[in-house]
């Protein structure tokens, strides 16, 4: 599927001719598919292709496209016909605003303008330092036979490397617990408001809704007093958040307070929640194969011996940088996006009509048999080149596709494989019974309780 097949039709071919799309099986009436996305999200969307390659759903009133094929999925995120929008994104407008994740046209590129130097790939060596560091205080942390809240010490290391190095917040343990317990709580909530979307029903004084608010507020608070402290400084360090006070908009005018506000929601919250989250997944899958723990711990010493891992390293970490992907694959952070047709177009043979949203699941594309052997199981080794070159386009995205891929991809890749490569040596993690590992499901998917034991190696 190229991104031409997804252009307008030529004159005599119009898009009214192309066929609907299929009706997903399993439809509630008055709810349609809302209530299996709600009780059973990752089992209906991993059996959606079984329906076809593209799909419709019932979201209430509503109607959804569903995109199950990678071939299709690539088409999808690489053609001007579709823009970030759909019910996720109009959802998460609530706590990111206008911000880079969420904005289109000229507004998104001169943002992404701005914050792009701070993430790109030739920059990355220069957080170094502050990964390495957090890497070793996080290894630091524990005594052996410890149960490690693994769910609260991912999170707060996320926060920590996020803060450091694109908004130099030193001190900021207050930060990531504040910031955790929030965003729990928000994604949570808007994972249900994006699938189950009865606007009036939230504003009811129930207890949930009173807490999902309170959270929202916290975020928002949060955001003010990092912008608040950095306009006092006496002094202000060259990072990506004084880029954001001197930054223009296309007049040449500051941009206004609430587009601040927004870029600043924008980087606290879901950079650090797909690194914490994304960190909690690869220590839970490793406690559950501690045979792929032992070859990290063995490559790594062999790599980098007693020293601290570097940048220049971690190329030399093969297996460990395996398990990262792997463990991308397999456990995505971010299990569900959403696009929004700008124009009534085609795609793979069938109608999509202007303003429809269209919905797809990185964790269903990553774990479909008809593109890898043995999806759900958790091996590195699918990444050596020999095998991987066997997997489709766009049949692992966890970072997004096109001009909408997430501009800190190569700053979590390179975060996660110091983190590993420093913990994993030192300590090797044992699985508790009285932990849940199950996903809770929110707008990101992360373990519910993770609890693991430290075990010194």
């Amino acid at each position: 599927m190229t991104v031409e097949s997804v252009q307008p039709d030529a004159p005599g071919t119009g898009a009214s001719e192309l066929r609907e799309p299929p009706l997903a099986g399993g439809g509630v009436p008055g709810l349609g598919h809302g209530w299996k996305l709600f009780r059973d999200p990752l089992g209906f969307l991993a059996g959606l292709r079984d329906d076809g390659d593209l799909v419709r759903l019932r979201l209430g009133p509503k109607t959804v496209y569903a995109v199950t094929a990678p071939d299709l999925c690539g088409a999808l995120l690489t053609s001007p016909a579709y823009e970030v929008g759909g019910p996720l994104w109009d959802t998460l407008e609530v706590l990111l605003g206008k911000g880079v994740a969420t904005s289109n046209g000229a507004l998104h590129r001169r943002q992404r303008q701005t914050i792009q130097p701070s993430f790109r790939k030739d920059v990355i060596h220069e957080y170094e330092r502050v990964m390495v560091e957090e890497s070793l205080a996080l290894a630091a942390r524990w005594q052996p036979g410890d149960t490690i809240d693994v769910t609260r010490e991912a999170f707060r290391v996320g926060v920590r490397m996020t803060a450091r190095c694109f908004l130099q917040i030193e001190n900021n343990d207050d930060l990531a617990e504040r910031l955790s317990t929030s965003l729990a709580t928000v994604f949570g909530g808007m994972y249900r408001r994006m699938i189950l979307s009865f606007g009036p029903l939230y504003r009811l004084p129930l207890p949930s809704h009173r807490e999902f608010d309170r959270a929202l507020a916290e975020l928002h608070r949060l955001a003010d007093e990092v912008i608040a402290e950095r306009r006092a400084a006496a002094v202000k360090p060259d990072d990506l958040l004084t880029a954001l006070l001197e930054a223009k908009d296309e007049n040449g005018e500051p941009v206004n307070e609430q587009e601040i506000h927004d870029q600043v929601i924008a980087i606290l919250t879901p950079g650090s929640e797909t690194v914490g989250t994304q960190l909690m997944w690869i220590l839970q899958l490793l406690a559950e194969h501690p045979e792929q723990a032992d070859r990290v711990r063995e490559e790594v010493q062999s790599v980098v011996g007693d020293g601290p891992v570097t940048f220049g390293d971690l190329g030399k970490l093969t297996h460990t940088n395996n398990v990262v992907w792997e463990a991308l694959r397999l456990r995505p952070a971010v299990w569900i996006l959403t696009r929004r047709a700008t124009t009534e177009n085609e795609l793979g043979g069938y109608r999509i009509p202007a303003g429809a949203d269209i919905v797809y699941s990185p964790l269903a594309l990553q774990r479909d048999p008809r593109s890898y052997d043995h999806p759900l199981d958790f091996d590195p080794d699918r990444w050596l080149p020999e095998r991987s070159e066997d997997v489709p386009k766009y049949a692992m995205s966890p970072f997004s596709a096109g001009n909408r891929k997430c501009p800190a991809d190569h700053f979590s890749v390179a975060g996660l494989g110091i983190l590993l490569a420093t913990v994993i040596p030192k300590w090797r993690f044992e699985r508790l019974p009285e932990a849940d590992e199950s996903p809770l499901v929110g707008i990101t998917l992360r373990p519910k309780r993770l609890l693991l034991k430290a075990v010194p190696r």
